[in-house]
């Protein structure tokens, strides 16, 4: 298995002692806001108290990412209010406590994600279209960039500034994540979102698994369709946010398998779960941060 919290004290001792032999580098952040934030702020935190520069690129009106002394934050203006973001959070992660029928929950999670996109989209595109920040970071000289790819607006800048890519990610929509790292997705085995089924399945339960990725050639065109278009006007040739996700370094994974199925991995990705709790208990959470940008 990928290396994950599970790591023996030794090891842990080990990777640590690796970071003594590393000069400090400079780290370009593209998070997306709402709950992934405070979970990345704590990585963040950490790569600042072993030297590391970090600089966090973020729209001036968020929910909640704010500036702090340990990090630069570079804001850029955007159309939208505060009341417009939360709502389209909302109605994107309110959709994951709702009862319904399939296709009841199939047409919510469009109407939601057609939403969500939306707005990110739009600042995604009001980001790379800042000629004045754009400038500042090609002229930056980052060492990587560390993003969420469920908005793939980092990874296309990861592209524009030849930066190697680190993902710090929940999952993404359509599966898009086991395509993009070639990983087994197999519905015989790993049970697909919304399913209500367990990674032990008769075979009438995997028939219906199989059914469930038949949404996924809906979604990927409401999810992704766009910011193809805007990553190949931006880098100026024909490509897919598949083709750019495939570029990705390291693939910090948070989910645990305590509390997830198990599910095949490939050896850039990592399970860091326990990112999701009080970091202060699991102190080896942020140190498979620091070592990974410090080898880099």
């Amino acid at each position: 298995m990928a290396l994950g919290l599970s790591a023996s004290p030794p090891a842990v001792l080990l990777l640590l002692s690796l970071l003594g032999l590393a000069a400090a580098g400079k780290l370009l952040v593209v998070s997306v806001d709402g709950s992934p934030w405070f979970s990345i702020r704590e990585g963040l935190n950490m790569l600042q108290q072993k030297g590391h520069e970090v600089v966090v690129v973020a729209p001036e009106v968020s929910l909640h990412v704010k500036p702090s002394e340990n990090f630069v934050m570079k804001m850029y203006p955007v159309s939208h209010t505060r009341e417009e973001i939360d709502n389209a959070f909302k109605a994107s992660f309110n959709i994951i406590f709702q009862d319904g029928s399939f296709f009841e929950i199939f047409f919510k999670v469009v109407e939601a994600s057609k939403r969500f996109t939306d707005y990110c989209f739009s600042i995604c595109e009001q980001l790379l279209r800042n000629k004045e920040l754009m400038s500042y970071l090609e002229e930056s000289k980052f060492d990587a960039i560390l993003t969420d790819p469920v908005i793939p607006c980092g990874v296309i800048l990861a592209e524009h500034l030849a930066l190697p890519s680190i993902y710090f990610l929940r999952g993404i929509p359509c599966g898009l994540d086991f395509e993009a790292t070639q990983c087994p997705n197999p519905p015989s085995y790993v049970p697909r979102s919304f399913s209500d089924l367990t990674d032990r399945m008769t075979f009438f339960q995997r028939v219906k698994n199989l059914l469930f990725d038949t949404q996924n050639l809906f979604l990927c065109n409401f999810a992704f369709d766009q910011f193809s278009k805007l990553a190949s006007e931006f880098l100026q040739r024909e490509v897919t946010v598949q083709d750019l996700l495939r570029k990705g370094s390291v693939w910090l994974l948070r989910m645990e398998f305590v509390l997830d199925y198990p599910r095949p991995l490939m050896p850039n990705i990592i399970p860091i779960g326990g990112v999701n709790c009080a970091h202060k208990e699991l102190p080896q959470v942020g140190c498979i941060l620091i070592l990974i940008f410090a080898v880099m």
